[in-house]
């Protein structure tokens, strides 16, 4: 409208201009050069800053490159302002505000957490495994050293479980078992290396050490009675592990004694324990009916059916007397821990 010179266009003005159909001009001509330049500068520092694409290996050139682009773009807009009506330049200032307000609230982790828009190394962290939200990421360069990596024997072991982490997230657990074994190493009782070195040795189907690391955790941790949110969270964890561990080795017994362990606990408040809680108490129906205790196992689904519809077709089965659960169902539930 403003390139059309629309009439009302020549005298709409609020701020020091009057005519939104000229060009800037006179002392206050360069400001929305200026501002538009400065906005799409910011606009593409943010952009870049929350977008995970540079992180992965195959577009981090691309990435680099692209955003060198948009950076020398700063330039060309500041001179084609000057030609372009202020009319125009007043939209483009307001269009790029509200993306750069729009882009700064949805980065913020309280309003991500909200909507679900988690970012993607938080998700494949917590993919990796259900205990790694406790754990701090961090840091792991040498700042004396302008981020040379350091020797995983200069790390503390919270940095070596960190660094783990990365690796169990992408699948690698050959590379992450040798530096949880070194924060053990380090500090034999740290009990967050031991369970989360239990489970990466449970996925490559080590069960008898993984049952080890597994059962010393769950029993450290019961000496100490846990009352906190995360050591009660710890010992469901550790005691489901261990019970799948030792029922994977033919030890149901044994196994059925730590899960009932977590069945005989109270449920927790905290979303996260509560929900390693209900997977426990699956996978302790599922033993227990294999047992030949169907009522039992009934009761303890019902619990869990409350809160997850998605086991009434397992508790049905089980109301009706089958032989066998599906080991399907097993093992989705320790997918869902894993």
């Amino acid at each position: 409208m403003s390139l059309d010179h629309h009439p009302g266009f020549d005298s709409g003005g609020a701020l020091w201009f009057q005519n939104l159909t000229e060009v800037p001009n006179g002392l206050y001509g360069p400001l929305f050069p200026f501002l538009i330049a400065g906005l799409h500068y910011t606009n593409t520092q943010i952009t870049f800053t929350a977008s995970s694409v540079h992180k992965v290996d195959k577009f981090a050139e691309l990435a680099k490159t692209f955003k060198m682009f948009l950076n020398f773009l700063t330039f060309a807009l500041y001179g084609l302002s000057f030609q372009m009506p202020q009319g125009s330049l007043l939209y483009w200032a307001t269009n790029l505000s509200f993306s750069i307000a729009q882009q700064s609230i949805l980065n913020h982790p309280v309003v991500s957490a909200k909507l679900g828009l988690q970012a993607n190394d938080s998700v494949q962290k917590e993919a990796g495994n259900p205990i790694l939200t406790n754990i701090n990421e961090a840091k792991l360069t040498d700042s004396s050293s302008k981020g040379r990596l350091i020797s995983g024997h200069n790390l503390t072991p919270k940095e070596l479980v960190a660094l783990s982490a990365k690796y169990l997230s992408g699948g690698n657990k050959d590379k992450s078992i040798p530096l949880l074994r070194l924060a053990l190493e380090k500090d034999p009782e740290y009990l967050q290396a031991m369970v989360i070195l239990g489970q990466a040795l449970y996925q490559k189907d080590q069960f008898a050490e993984a049952a080890k690391y597994l059962e010393l955790a769950a029993s450290k941790l019961l000496d100490t009675s846990p009352t906190e949110v995360e050591e009660v969270d710890l010992l469901i964890v550790a005691s489901q592990w261990a019970g799948v561990s030792n029922i994977r080795q033919g030890k149901t017994s044994e196994g059925i004694t730590h899960l009932e362990r977590v069945a005989n606990m109270k449920e927790p408040d905290d979303p996260k324990s509560k929900a390693h809680y209900l997977d426990a108490l699956v996978l302790y129906s599922s033993a227990i009916f294999n047992e030949g205790r169907r009522e039992e196992a009934a009761k303890y689904l019902r619990r869990v059916v409350a809160y997850d519809p998605s086991f009434s077709e397992l508790l049905k089965q089980c109301e009706e007397d089958n032989n066998t659960i599906p080991t399907s169902s097993s093992s989705n539930s320790v997918n869902k821990t894993s």
